[in-house]
Order: C-alpha cells, then structure tokens, then sequence
C-alpha cells in the first residue's frame, strides 16, 4: 500500500480547527476595553462580598464628633453629616447595586423572554395582544413610569425590583419575539415539526438555544442600566431609605456639601460609572463575539 505524502504547501495552509468558546474567549478578549469592563466587575463582586470583612466600619455607626471630615488616616474617604465613613458605605452599597442588578435581570428577562417566545411562535391574536401591552409600556418615559409604580408601591426595595423589572421586560420581549419570527421559519424547525415534535419541545429545545445570545449581550447590558436606575431613584428619594447605604442615596447626602466635601458625591457617583461601564463594556465585546457581522466595532 503506497503511503499518502502532505506536500508542504499543503501543510502550510492548513487552518486550525478551535472550538466555539475558545473563538468567542478569542475575540470578546482581543480588546483591553473589555478586560478592563471584566476586571472592574470581577473587583466589585469580590467588595460585595467580602464588605463584613472589607470594611473599616459598620456603614450605619454615627460619630457626631467626627463630620464631614476630609479624607484622613481615619478615613481614607472622610465622613458624611453624621460621621459615618464614607469608605465602608460605598463598600455595602456595591451590596445593593449588585443584588438589584442581578435580581431585576433575572426577573424581567425571564417575564420578558417567555413573553416574547409565546408571541412570536403563535403569532396572530396572541401576538397582537402581547405586542400592544409591550408598546404601551415601551411608549412612556422609562423614569416616568418607575416613578409611579414607586410611589404608588411605596418605596423601598421590593419596589424598586418589581418597578426597573416592568420597565426593562418589554426589551427582552421584543428582542426575543423578532428572533423567533426569523427562527421559526428554518428548516430544523420544520424538521423538528414534521417528526412529532409538540409546540413545548420545539420552543425549548430548538428556539429558545438558538434565539438567546442576542438577549445574552442585552442581559449584560441591563445589568448596568439596572443599577444606574436603582440609583437614579435612590437620589429622587424614592428608592431605598436611608439609612440603608446605596450609592443614589449617598450622592444625594453629598449633594449638599458638593463644595465643602466633594468627595461625598464623587466617590459613590464614581463607583456607580465604572460598574455600568465595566457591564456595557463586557455586553459590547460579547456582542461582537457572537455575531460576526459585528465584530471589531465599538
């Protein structure tokens, strides 16, 4: 048997085979942009959850002797009206911020994607209806309607969760009925119909997979938009009471003192921006990840 020679043009344009993470890992992490986004979140989550430990204070401790101090040995960041250190406060209120984030993603984008899966596979009447509920949400103002389902909720966290979670499902459902229009037209969906396969199964097992890493990069991206809602209503006074510490609440307190003591406000204002900018940062090197008309704009 005559053996089979690789000429050595051959060999030479040979192209690797990688798999699919290690093409998205590839490409997500080409950009120091997006390191940076990881890097940010990856710290906050560790302050999050090390701030019994972490923190130099109890946030909610007063010292009436010690106000308004500038940063010192003390306290790296000063202290706010009622001498609480401003230090620990912001390191318990990466708490707040990341619980409302996660848990209002979590919520609206479950609500939302069903939503949107139930409509764009029925289609018709059922569609209709959906859509007309999710335009007549989408069509006020997003601090509009936060602010009245706040208000007439009573405040506090629980409204907080149930008011961005309203505002921010109608995304998740239009995004996931548009995939499912296109999606629900392709052959293995037909292929899955033609063998028995009932409406349940076909949504799972076939639609859903295929319709998710769009909703996967908006996911990311309202992580971010969560948190700067949350702290948007927190600075109205309307969100989380005092004395509970969140960053909205503290550049509220510090807003009075902006030109005795800056950083009362600048401190948790600039937490606040680098975890929205390390989200939107990591869902806009996701998305150039998984979709390649994409890749390599910002």
């Amino acid at each position: 048997m005559s053996e089979v020679s690789i000429s050595p043009v051959t060999a030479k344009i040979a192209v690797p085979r990688f798999s699919e993470f290690r093409r998205v890992y590839k490409v997500m992490f080409s950009r120091g942009v997006v390191v940076f986004g990881v890097f940010t979140i990856i710290v906050f989550i560790i302050v999050a959850a090390t701030a019994p430990w972490l923190a130099p204070y109890d946030p909610l401790e007063q010292d009436l002797r010690a106000t308004l101090q500038q940063p010192s040995k003390m306290h790296l960041l000063g202290t706010d009206e009622l001498g609480r250190d401003t230090l620990s406060r912001i390191i318990y209120g990466s708490q707040i911020s990341l619980l409302v984030g996660i848990v209002v993603v979590t919520i609206a984008g479950a609500i939302g994607m069903l939503m949107g899966l139930v409509a764009g596979y029925f289609g018709g009447w059922v569609n209709a209806i959906i859509m007309r509920i999710n335009d007549a949400l989408m069509s006020l103002p997003p601090i509009v309607l936060m602010l009245a389902l706040c208000a007439a909720l009573g405040g506090g966290l629980r409204s907080i969760l149930i008011s961005v979670g309203i505002v921010l499902a109608p995304t998740y459902c239009r995004l996931m009925c548009a995939q499912i229009l296109t999606l629900k037209e392709s052959d293995f969906v037909t292929a899955a119909d033609v063998v028995g396969a009932n409406d349940l199964r076909i949504m799972v097992r076939h639609l859903l997979p295929n319709a998710f890493p769009p909703l996967l990069v908006l996911l990311t991206i309202n992580l971010g938009t969560a948190i700067m809602f949350e702290a948007t209503l927190s600075f109205l006074g309307i969100g989380i009471k005092p004395p509970t510490a969140t960053w909205g609440n503290m550049v509220m307190d510090g807003y009075r003192f902006l030109l005795k003591n800056p950083i009362l406000s600048f401190a948790p204002g600039l937490s606040i921006t680098l975890l929205v900018l390390g989200f939107n940062t990591v869902g806009d090197g996701l998305r150039d990840a998984l979709d390649p008309r994409l890749r390599g704009t910002i």
